[in-house]
């Protein structure tokens, strides 16, 4: 009976932490895949031909009106490159898709707090920085061949059907006219429930790892390990042990953000915090991919300047909103579990479930479920039939 007990505590926990993201989460992925049914990866692949500060620029601004599943992300950046985007490009465009789009931003709010949200932002900048820096110094165009060559042999990842979906409406009419003709509403609906078919096992994973924590670890344990006791030394260690559970933990994308609640109101630094959640793109299966996509060398490549330029990023944040004043005091994520009662949330909740009915009612009427089945398959086994009302933009 006490497993049981501990059980159902663990996936109430869990549920709880979903009832508290669900509208931020329909809100933002509503907000991206009108984004994407307007920005075509063709446009994208023109704009990130080489690694001057300002096309970085532009990959991060591209990269956070994308999509925040890290296996697209992931699989979109050999898209690009393989079509002539720069290397350095693509892999800024692949940390801004994870890092910087609304819904993760929206989620962080609501977990962590507007502080956390912030401190992504500019954290992301730092490690675009830090990257740019590293890739000039050390990634030889001998590696950037090697990358290209392995990458030309389509090799498959994961969301591979993602990477070469096709869906942005043509040009020609006023923004709100695009987003609003029968194809603009099938575009986003399509978007919106394949962008929530990546990454539903990453956040429904995170949740349950995080209720699990949340109502077993007890917060001695954490301490422990975070160093508690030291602040100086737990400063420090913060974010260099941050990226290193993310790697060991799988989770990925938006569902690292119950996670990182659990680990700040266990005693992790608050750039602990950034840096576990920037690693989303080092996990243990990702780097499998990057394998697979560039080769062996470049994927170690890859892990080293992530990891570098994650933990140098995240305690630049440490310090820089530390002399701001701006890290809130430890422990006040929300990250327990919490009564579920006639709320605002419970309300906003309602609201953007009819909302997402709605979309998911369009996708399912527009050829949807066959686009899913393609964007699960690799490319080459993709089908060429538009989706109905889709015309030509329906495609992969």
């Amino acid at each position: 009976m006490r497993l049981i007990a501990a059980v159902a505590h663990a996936l109430w926990t869990s549920f709880a932490m979903f009832w508290q993201i669900l509208w931020p989460l329909i809100l933002g992925f509503g907000i991206s895949a009108a984004i994407q049914a307007v920005v075509s990866k063709e446009a994208i692949v023109r704009m990130l031909g080489d690694h001057r500060p300002k096309t970085l620029l532009r990959a991060c601004g591209l990269g956070a009106a994308s999509s925040s599943c890290s296996y697209a992300a992931v699989a979109i950046a050999r898209s690009i490159f393989r079509k002539g985007a720069d290397f350095t490009a693509a892999m800024t465009f692949q940390v801004a898709s994870t890092n910087l789009v609304l819904e993760l931003t929206i989620v962080m709010i609501v977990f962590l707090g507007w502080q956390f949200a912030l401190a992504e932002v500019v954290g992301a900048a730092a490690m675009v920085t830090i990257l740019a820096v590293l890739y000039r110094w050390f990634l030889s165009p001998q590696m950037v061949a090697e990358a290209r060559t392995q990458a030309d042999r389509g090799i498959a990842g994961r969301m591979e059907g993602h990477a070469a979906m096709h869906m942005a409406v043509p040009t020609g009419r006023g923004l709100l006219g695009r987003l609003w003709s029968p194809g603009g509403r099938t575009a986003i609906a399509h978007y919106f429930v394949m962008d929530w078919a990546s990454v539903w096992l990453d956040v429904a994973g995170g949740l349950v790892i995080a209720g699990a924590l949340a109502a077993w670890v007890p917060r001695t344990w954490w301490a422990q390990i975070f160093f508690v006791s030291h602040p100086v030394l737990a400063r420090f260690w913060g974010p260099a042990i941050g990226p290193l559970i993310a790697v060991l933990t799988f989770v990925c994308s938006v569902g690292n953000i119950p996670l990182a609640a659990v680990l700040w109101n266990g005693g992790i630094s608050f750039g602990g915090v950034i840096a576990f959640v920037f690693a989303d793109l080092i996990i243990l299966p990702i780097l499998d991919i990057y394998r697979r996509y560039y080769g062996r060398r470049v994927m170690w490549f890859i892990f080293g300047t992530f990891y570098v330029a994650m933990a140098g990023a995240a305690l630049l944040v440490e310090f820089l909103f530390q002399a701001l004043g701006l890290i809130p005091a430890p422990g006040g994520a929300h990250a327990a579990a919490m009564p579920i009662t006639f709320n605002y949330t419970t309300v906003l909740n309602l609201v953007f479930l009819v909302i997402a009915a709605a979309l998911m009612q369009r996708f399912l009427t527009t050829g949807g479920p066959a686009m899913l089945r393609m964007m699960k398959a690799p490319p080459g086994a993709a089908l060429h039939e538009p989706a109905p009302e889709h015309g030509h933009h329906g495609g992969m």
